[in-house]
């Protein structure tokens, strides 16, 4: 009897520390499958953050590369009309001919104003997008004639 007593009390413990076991062990799976569900959450959401960074680094290097393509066509404009003045003795022809040279200098600032107004996006006015060709497009920014016609942005009157 004394056996068998004993033996209660160790299947007992043993069942005990079995149970034990089990919750204990449950306990920590279902921890571990929470986690694991987070962690799933968190590489989903680093994926698609690292996809648009990458689709963001890719216009913003495509931007880089058109305002580098603009500037570089700005420089050669910029290089023309200093070829440009540099042929005229403008202090001389401004001595001689005063009302001339500044007409020609306010038509010429109001035209680069202009200039400015169309990279900033102002819309075409109707002489604008009736122009035929760059220089009655703007005599200042013949350039962007091309661009506007590229774009669809000018009437269709350029076709002789």
């Amino acid at each position: 009897m004394k056996l068998s007593g004993i033996l209660l009390i160790v299947i007992m413990t043993m069942g005990g520390l079995g149970y034990w076991y089990y919750t204990d062990t449950q306990k920590t799976i279902a921890v571990l499958t929470e986690n694991n569900a987070k962690l799933n959450v968190a590489v989903a959401t680093n994926e698609a953050t690292i996809t648009a960074m990458a689709a963001d680094f890719k216009k913003a290097n495509e931007e880089i590369q058109r305002v580098n393509t603009e500037f570089a066509a700005t420089r050669q404009q910029n290089n023309i009309l200093a070829d440009k003045l540099a042929e005229h003795d403008l202090e001389l022809l401004a001595s001689k001919k005063p009302d001339s040279i500044e007409r020609l200098i306010n038509r010429g600032s109001s035209a680069a104003g202009r200039c400015f107004e169309l990279l900033s996006g102002s819309p075409l006015t109707e002489k604008e997008k009736n122009a035929k060709n760059e220089k009655a497009f703007n005599n200042e920014c013949p350039w962007l004639f091309d661009n506007y016609k590229s774009r669809g942005m000018l009437n269709d009157t350029t076709a002789d």
